[in-house]
């Protein structure tokens, strides 16, 4: 096989697969067959460009391929009548266009707010994200969140035949639905990354296939709704954080914390246009979720070192998720800056008051950073017990080694 011909389609696999599907779900009329479609124009295309060549535009012949293979399946086994009736209206029928902002005509935009419709659970929601937009397969997908390919089979299968009950239209929202239509495909989004950019389980700290599948769908989603700031703050989010990757691990294949981490190994150019786009997102409106969040790791990266930090400024901006987003995880990131700002003892306070909160119950980190303010405080017996309650809580073995170094070093 010729090597730059299976590059050339790998990249357009990670770059067009969606563009793609997308376009083609539109002739096929049929979430399947267009996948299968699409499928045997890649298929094709490692079979034919090593003798006729790497075309100029391979998402446009890709695409081209896998439409006209879409048009021959329907003309010959009348796909049309059966299975996805709401995708079956013809590009010129309003239902298919659908009555969303006039400049949103990206069939990768309707695809994506198919995957996320409300309608959907949210699992369905992320494994079709992944497996429609992002390109995985089944099996790929089903790695990403640790459950068994049949499993995972099955919920693919059940989100489509959803869509197809529920009559799910393939297009982008009206215009009046959009703002809480997007809230939507940004928590899916974010999901994935919060996922890659810690592992929950397993033996990596990062999953980079995960990370760098939610920074393509942020990239692409600030390339067609440009204007939205929420979108703009996602994306910045994303660069801003997933910046520090290479300095989270030590060369032994330690965690390094934020406060130890040598920051020159950062990516400073990811994380200078994440700072232009919140800038850029926090001139409008009042800001949202995604840009307050985006605020605070702007914060982080762009102090000069752990001691130049603005917790006062980090707490404020905390307060202010907190009031348009009350989540317990926020809380608790907020206690912690407390801790950071107004000593070990205020944090250790505010992390109490957080106890008796059910879905914190068998949060490790929770227990991870009362451990590190009790240890400050010299209250070892406590802080040993309180590292051996994160340790029992957290299934990454990155994490857990660390947490066992701190535990022995308590006991020491």
């Amino acid at each position: 096989m010729n090597a730059a011909v299976e590059s050339a389609v790998a990249d357009a696999h990670r770059r067009k697969w969606a563009f793609v599907l997308a376009a083609t779900v539109r002739v096929a009329g049929d979430i399947d067959v267009a996948e299968e479609c699409v499928q045997d124009a890649y298929a094709r295309a490692l079979a034919t460009w090593p003798t006729a060549g790497i075309p100029a535009k391979p998402g446009a012949w890709l695409t081209t391929v896998a439409r006209r293979r879409a048009i021959d399946v329907a003309r010959r086994v009348s796909t049309h009548g059966r299975a996805l009736p709401l995708l079956v209206e013809r590009v010129t029928s309003s239902v298919a266009e659908g009555p969303g902002p006039s400049h949103v005509t990206d069939d990768r935009l309707r695809l994506i707010f198919t995957c996320c419709h409300p309608a959907l659970a949210t699992d369905a929601q992320v494994a079709l994200t992944l497996r429609l937009v992002g390109g995985l397969s089944t099996p790929e997908v089903a790695r990403a969140f640790l459950v068994r390919e049949a499993t995972m089979a099955a919920r693919i299968t059940r989100a489509k035949k959803k869509i197809g009950a529920a009559r799910i239209p393939y297009r982008v929202p009206p215009i009046e639905e959009l703002p809480a239509r997007i809230d939507a495909v940004l928590n899916v989004v974010h999901l994935i990354y919060t996922t890659g950019h810690t592992a929950p389980v397993g033996s990596d700290l990062v999953r980079p296939d995960l990370v760098e599948r939610a920074h393509d769908l942020a990239r692409m989603l600030w390339a067609l709704l440009p204007g939205d700031a929420e979108v703009a703050s996602l994306l910045a989010l994303v660069l801003l954080t997933d910046a520090r990757r290479s300095a989270r691990l030590a060369d032994d294949g330690r965690l390094v914390l934020l406060a130890d981490q040598d920051r020159s190994r950062w990516d400073h150019g990811a994380i200078r246009e994440g700072a232009a786009l919140v800038r850029e997102a926090l001139r409008g409106r009042p800001p949202g979720r995604f840009a307050l969040m985006a605020a605070i790791a702007a914060v982080h990266s762009q102090s000069g070192s752990w001691d130049a930090t603005d917790w006062a400024e980090i707490v404020g901006l905390y307060d202010l998720l907190l009031h348009i987003w009350p989540s317990p995880v926020v809380a608790l990131n907020r206690a912690v800056a407390v801790g950071l700002a107004d000593g070990p003892a205020a944090g250790l306070a505010a992390l109490d008051t957080l106890a008796t909160e059910p879905l914190l119950a068998t949060y490790s980190y929770l227990a991870a950073a009362r451990a590190d303010f009790l240890r400050r405080l010299g209250r070892a017996g406590e802080a040993r017990a309180a590292y051996e309650e994160a340790l029992l809580l957290s299934e990454n073995a990155v994490e857990r080694a660390f947490l066992a170094d701190r535990l022995a070093q308590v006991k020491s």
